[in-house]
């Protein structure tokens, strides 16, 4: 499984808001914009907390399983791999919908500003690309805290077999 990549998120943040607030521009041209939902911050910023407990969750349970503490329960390899696979796919939309309402947003505070309404919606994606940012940041410390460790740090390498 590959480790996810700031660049690539920051590609696909950066492509969903320019074609995000283009399409806002068009749209606008014809007074039908849609608005940002309130819910949109508030689904993003749940994500990221139950990336975070999961991830402390983890880091604690590694943790008394690593110093040997009696009645530490383990960390099953298939629910890390689960953990890690929607820490990625959690990261990865959350960059795409930050995006698209990084970019609504950026066409509400040049052009529409004028109205209470807009005004809300504007601070609503603010918080929308926040809350993204910070499921991007605790898929990152998911990943980190259930990363392996290299197979090639400190082993002896095995003599070749004649």
């Amino acid at each position: 499984m590959k480790q996810l990549r700031l660049g690539v998120l920051v590609g696909l943040f950066a492509a969903a808001g320019v074609l995000s607030w283009a399409g806002a521009r068009l749209w606008s041209s014809v007074d039908t914009l849609p608005g940002v939902p309130v819910a949109a911050p508030v689904v993003l910023a749940l994500i990221a907390a139950v990336l975070l407990a999961t991830a402390l969750s983890m880091r604690s349970r590694l943790r008394a399983q690593r110093e040997r503490r009696p009645g530490a329960k383990g960390v099953d390899p298939m629910m890390a791999a689960r953990a890690v696979v929607f820490g990625q796919a959690s990261a990865l939309v959350a960059a795409l919908v930050a995006g698209l309402y990084g970019g609504v947003g950026v066409h509400l505070l040049t052009e529409a500003l004028d109205l209470p309404a807009r005004r809300d919606q504007a601070l609503y994606a603010g918080f929308s690309v926040l809350a993204g940012a910070a499921v991007v940041a605790a898929a990152f410390f998911l990943e980190r805290i259930l990363r392996l460790p290299d197979d090639d740090e400190g082993a002896p390498a095995a003599p070749a077999a004649p």
